[in-house]
């Protein structure tokens, strides 16, 4: 099994006609991902097209779910009108929107959700890899792929990933693959300080998920996301958990990459962060370079 998607997930693709958006629709429709749809104001009526499959574009995602019965998106839209693609997304009732997006505007994020609050809409991101669920074929080929993750480096198997970071996502995700390892499921959340899906959200699905046997967890200095999800695993969590936290050498105050990456007040600083993670009995790597080992120790 797999959480969030499968590879039968019909996407659709707000800002496909884009180089970027585009871009990454090649990539996963060569992936396998079911695109059935692209969302273009003012393109509608036209096709993408990409390898001899002609994916049709609509000016509304509410035209694009009634014609194709899309469930899930990806956003490759301008931060200015990001906020307002992930909205339009939720009030086509999709069951998921993956806003790829960086630099949306803190205050529109707010809005979004506190718009979302209700609604049965799930928003990953913003600022984020997106998601992959592996497919059986070579290099996972055959899966479901919404976002800018490599396809490639994953393996399909039995290890759920979630992180903060896009990079340390991947690096993951080779790590168990070049092991021989595949994986359930791989969530790159985003590091915005108002994104719409926690770790402990992804942690909770992937404790429920019969076929994902053991987790790895990155985060990063900033918020107390990490330690929320590390003393619900502490009670509930059935499952091997590995973690990883970046950013102990970051300075107090100083912003970095990812701008929900700041330690203020001294309140998510690295080591409190860890020192959750192990009270909690989750194993922590010291390096990016032990993530997948720790994990595969536990085990």
């Amino acid at each position: 099994m797999s959480i969030l998607v499968t590879p039968n997930t019909k996407v659709l693709v707000q800002g496909i006609t884009g180089s970027f958006g585009a871009r990454h629709a090649q990539l996963s429709l060569d992936y396998g991902t079911h695109i059935v749809a692209g969302v273009t104001p003012g393109k509608g009526g036209q096709f993408f097209e990409h390898a001899g499959v002609k994916v049709p574009i609509f000016d509304t995602v509410a035209e694009a779910v009634r014609q194709t019965g899309a469930t899930a998106s990806a956003v490759f839209v301008p931060p200015p009108f990001a906020g307002d693609a992930i909205l339009e997304g939720a009030d086509a009732g999709l069951d998921l929107v993956v806003a790829i997006t960086e630099g949306i505007p803190v205050n529109d994020m707010v809005k979004v959700k506190r718009a979302l609050e209700g609604k049965a809409t799930r928003l990953i991101g913003p600022n984020c890899p997106g998601l992959v669920t592996p497919g059986e074929g070579p290099d996972s080929h055959g899966g479901c792929r919404i976002g800018i993750s490599p396809g490639y480096i994953h393996k399909k198997g039995n290890i759920g990933v979630v992180s903060r970071s896009g990079t340390l996502t991947y690096e993951a995700v080779w790590q168990l693959t070049c092991r021989g390892v595949g994986q359930s499921t791989c969530v790159g959340i985003g590091g915005d300080p108002v994104n719409g899906t926690s770790h402990l959200d992804v942690i909770k699905l992937f404790n429920a998920d019969p076929e994902t046997h053991g987790i790895i967890m990155i985060g990063e200095i900033g918020g107390s996301a990490e330690e929320e999800a590390a003393e619900w695993i502490a009670q509930h969590c059935k499952k091997p958990v590995a973690g990883f936290i970046a950013g102990t050498t970051a300075p107090p105050g100083r912003r970095m990459g990812h701008a929900g990456a700041i330690v203020s007040g001294g309140k998510g600083t690295a080591e409190a962060k860890i020192a959750a993670f192990k009270a909690a009995g989750i194993g922590v790597a010291s390096t990016p370079s032990e993530m997948a080992e720790t994990l595969l120790k536990m085990m």
